[in-house]
């Protein structure tokens, strides 16, 4: 009578076949593995130089003098010229607006060595442009000495600048990202042809943030907007 123990030979080679095929599979699944996760992290750049769309022009004014009414009276005047100037260049009512009078008493604060100031009271106020019509903005503002003619007293101020703004970013965003991954998987194809392999599907994505700054420090009507995406790439082949 044969050992319990003793294994027949049909069933041996059944046995042996499945412990090869279950090695096939799981070198199968091993080599699979190994595969997905070979992957090269690239990042790509867009870059683009795009004219502001939106100017923001503060003019400051003063008057000066010892009588507060009087200077109100003043002051209203020259805010009607540049509202007049404004609208000759080709602007709207709504376009500027006008802000409260800012008073600055010169006697309360000492005057100029302890002497009384000649005019005690400085009164300021700021019209602002706000207008999608940047060109005809800039053309206004090299024409402003008209209004220095006029007796308008204009201030440069560090306060009030001149902005600039790009507001359409929802329109280039979309061309801006394809170019970026563009520049991303052309990458991943130099480092893929140089270690022998080929780029696959993307692994992973990530846009980063758009920026808008000056194009340079002389044409702040002119942007620069910039976007980096970081993407990993499957690398397939042998």
């Amino acid at each position: 009578m044969p050992s319990e123990r003793s294994i027949s030979p049909l069933a041996a080679l059944v046995l042996s076949l499945g412990l090869a095929a279950s090695g096939w599979f799981i070198g199968g699944g091993i080599r699979y593995f190994k595969n997905a996760e070979r992957y090269v992290s690239v990042k790509g750049l867009a870059e683009r130089d795009v004219a502001a769309n939106l100017a923001i022009w503060p003019i400051v004014f003063s008057v000066s003098g010892n009588d507060l009414s009087e200077l109100q009276l003043l002051l209203e005047s020259d805010a009607g010229r540049i509202a007049a100037y404004l609208k000759e260049q080709g602007f709207a009512t709504e376009e500027f607006s006008l802000s409260a009078p800012r008073v600055t008493d010169n006697a309360a604060q000492g005057g100029v060595d302890g002497r009384v100031p000649r005019e005690r009271y400085l009164v300021e106020a700021t019209t602002i442009l706000r207008t999608g019509k940047v060109t005809e903005a800039r053309r206004a503002m090299e024409r402003s000495g008209a209004l220095v003619k006029e007796g308008v007293r204009l201030l440069r101020s560090w306060e009030y600048n001149t902005q600039y703004f790009f507001t359409d970013l929802d329109k280039v965003k979309p061309e801006m990202i394809a170019e970026a991954t563009a520049d991303a998987r052309r990458a991943a194809e130099k480092f893929a042809q140089d270690s022998g392999a080929k780029v696959g599907g993307i692994r992973r994505a990530q846009q980063g943030y758009f920026s808008i700054e000056d194009r340079d420090a002389y044409s702040p009507e002119w942007k620069k907007i910039r976007v980096v995406t970081s993407i990993d790439y499957f690398l397939v082949g042998d």
